[in-house]
């Protein structure tokens, strides 16, 4: 029946999904040039990025609103509908946490002290990868669609979940160490500046929480 389908619409309805985590991952990936710049106290080079980021963002969304609108109500949907607007929310915020963070970081120009300036950076690229993965995962769905989420390609996707849900506990291992590490520093910093890092390092977390959330989705989806 998925084959049929795909062959009355031309493509599968998925389609759309892979798009807007490629936007999403997209959006996530611009963190390593804002820190950087960030932390070399270069707001105008941050500025430019977070523009981007926004402008990602809010790619992210409109893609988001065409999938609601269009996605089809079809009996013949080899899963339900309401299960894969669950995984666009779940993606979007991949999106959404990327631009909260860059905002309150280019809000109040916070800059990390210097002790742990590459730790934090190792740490975002850690998320970014989460993120990849989260995309290369959700990139099987058109093959599972015309495959009706059976067969061979269930294993491949298992397979890429199993790696999203290593790369996020390592990111859990790097934020602990990383909340750690400003801790020793604390007694040097402006107490509410602290205070935001700490927030920062949370919300950057989530990029990765969210990836992995997206892992969580897709398995709720091979289990129809």
């Amino acid at each position: 029946m998925a084959n049929v389908l795909a062959n009355i619409f031309g493509k599968s309805p998925v389609q759309p999904l892979e798009k807007h985590i490629d936007v999403a991952y997209r959006c996530a990936k611009q963190l390593n040039a804002f820190f950087t710049a960030a932390f070399a106290g270069d707001w105008d080079a941050a500025v430019v990025v977070r523009d981007e980021i926004e402008s990602l963002e809010h790619k992210a969304d409109d893609i988001k609103k065409k999938i609601r609108l269009h996605l089809p109500k079809s009996l013949f949907m080899p899963v339900p509908r309401e299960d894969l607007l669950e995984l666009l929310l779940v993606q979007d915020k991949i999106a959404n946490r990327t631009k909260d963070v860059s905002g309150l970081v280019l809000g109040r120009k916070l800059r990390f002290p210097q002790e742990i300036s590459e730790q934090f950076l190792e740490f975002v690229d850690r998320n970014i990868d989460a993120a990849k993965q989260a995309r290369k995962s959700v990139r099987e769905l058109d093959e599972l669609f015309t495959a009706g989420f059976r067969g061979a390609e269930v294993a491949l996707v298992s397979g890429l979940i199993e790696e999203l849900d290593r790369i996020e506990t390592d990111t859990d291992d790097k934020q602990a160490a990383l909340r750690a590490s400003l801790f020793k520093l604390e007694d040097t910093l402006n107490p509410i500046d602290a205070i935001f890092m700490y927030q920062v390092i949370e919300l950057t977390g989530e990029i990765a929480d969210m990836a992995e959330r997206v892992g969580r989705r897709l398995e709720l989806l091979l289990s129809h």
